[in-house]
């Protein structure tokens, strides 16, 4: 009888000490569950999409002429997807009031504001009988309009320099902190410092962001020769709306376009192989008068092939030349296979497509002559060219064009014209246009 109760009892434990056992192991498998991290599953990558962009606007923060949240909802309305504000020598931080009546804006200017977003929006004051109203930095009104894949608004700033009389002006794109105007002892020097310190901004925050040297023409204050030696400048602007850009030179000055195959040539031919890429943009100043003597809006942008909207994908796009600058064409796809540019243009009804192969080939005409003004007095730096460098090597007519590099170009590039004209443009009879960026022959 014993022995019977004790093996009865022993089972009895033994069930128990298993139960809780397992209890206890289930127990901790489900906390090891629930601590580890989610392993997510796959997913297919976003598509490459163009997103369309201007970096280059002003508002009344410094010397533009309406509301920062009226001029973002204009590029929305739009349908741009990305715009950098960029004020000149300021961010927009901290307090800023401003006499409504006497702003570039006006009255006008006020009034549009206050009827689109109302009285409990706009914070006025009155100082001594001056309507004052404060300025919204772009920290308190960017959630109104900021949208996943629809728009997205980067801080940027016009860094406003100068060498004497001569107005240097750069941006600086996805900025962290405000960087006055460095100075220098030359125009090359001045940009130079400039750029420097965005990009050693960029390495102290490691956040992403670009400089781009501002139209390079304006007061004709930045030769071809200078800009190709700014050294971790990747970007100009080869297109500027703004009336005073100069974009297409004179009798004694080279247009943007002619000063980029000259940039690149002397890059690529004798200052150590880099690349620099051109964009379009607006400038934009005015947003109430109408006309070629303003700048205004939607004259010049870039389009970015990306998979996100985000500044860190836009940067890293352009950094490696994969967007274009535009006027009005717009491009379905652009493919360099390392020997062969092909181009595909979204065509409209009833416009016709022009597409120049722009390039210069290595064993171009060196020889040049000095620019002279009508007094027969050279132009400081500047220098005319052969018809070699950036010359046209091919012209297709069409919405698809291509060009197979020979093993002799420095460098190719394409500029394609449409018949269409544009609407409010910088110059009465500009004709839509867009350029790619250019490409370098892969040696196998």
């Amino acid at each position: 009888m014993r022995k019977t109760f004790i093996v009865k009892c022993s089972r009895k434990v033994v069930s128990f000490i298993f139960i809780a056992l397992l209890t206890f192991a289930l127990a901790r498998f489900t906390d090891a569950q629930n601590a580890a991290p989610t392993i997510p599953q796959k997913s297919e990558q976003p598509p490459l999409r163009w997103w369309k962009g201007n970096l280059h606007t002003h508002s009344l923060w410094s010397d533009g002429d309406d509301y920062p949240e009226m001029i973002v909802e204009w590029y929305k309305q739009h349908r741009y997807h990305f715009l950098a504000l960029s004020d000149h020598n300021i961010l927009s931080h901290n307090l800023k009031w401003i006499d409504a009546a006497k702003s570039r804006g006006g009255m006008q200017a006020y009034e549009k504001y206050r009827a689109r977003f109302g009285s409990d929006w706009v914070e006025q004051q009155d100082e001594n009988g001056k309507l004052m109203v404060r300025l919204k930095p772009l920290s308190e009104f960017r959630h109104l309009f900021e949208e996943p894949e629809r728009l997205l608004l980067i801080q940027s700033e016009e860094i406003s320099d100068k060498f004497g009389q001569l107005s240097i002006h750069l941006n600086a794109t996805n900025l962290r902190e405000l960087i006055p105007p460095q100075g220098g002892n030359s125009v090359l020097e001045v940009m130079q410092n400039n750029v420097n310190a965005v990009l050693d901004q960029r390495k102290k925050t490691g956040q992403p962001m670009i400089p781009h040297i501002n139209h390079p023409n304006m007061g004709w204050a930045v030769t071809a020769e200078d800009l190709a030696r700014v050294q971790g400048e990747q970007f100009f602007e080869v297109y500027n709306g703004h009336p005073v850009a100069s974009n297409y030179g004179d009798d004694s000055h080279p247009s943007t376009d002619g000063m980029w195959d000259i940039i690149l040539t002397q890059r690529l031919a004798e200052l150590g192989g880099v690349v620099m890429y051109g964009v379009a943009t607006d400038d934009t100043h005015n947003y109430h008068a109408q006309g070629s003597d303003q700048a205004n809006a939607g004259r010049g942008w870039i389009m970015v092939r990306t998979r996100r909207l985000t500044p860190e994908s836009l940067i890293a796009a352009m950094e490696v030349g994969n967007f274009y600058a535009s006027t009005g064409v717009r491009l379905k796809d652009i493919k360099f296979d390392g020997a062969r540019l092909v181009i595909e243009i979204e065509p409209e009804a009833g416009v016709t497509y022009t597409t120049r192969f722009i390039g210069t080939r290595r064993n171009y005409d060196k020889r040049t002559e000095p620019l002279v003004d009508r007094n027969g007095e050279e132009f400081f730096g500047l220098r005319r060219y052969s018809k070699d460098v950036g010359a046209t090597l091919a012209e297709v007519k069409g919405a698809a064009a291509s060009y197979t590099l020979r093993d002799d170009e420095l460098y190719v590039r394409a500029k394609i014209i449409s018949s269409k004209p544009q609407a409010n443009p910088y110059k009465a009879g500009d004709l839509e246009t867009a350029w790619t960026q250019p490409v370098v022959l892969k040696v196998k």
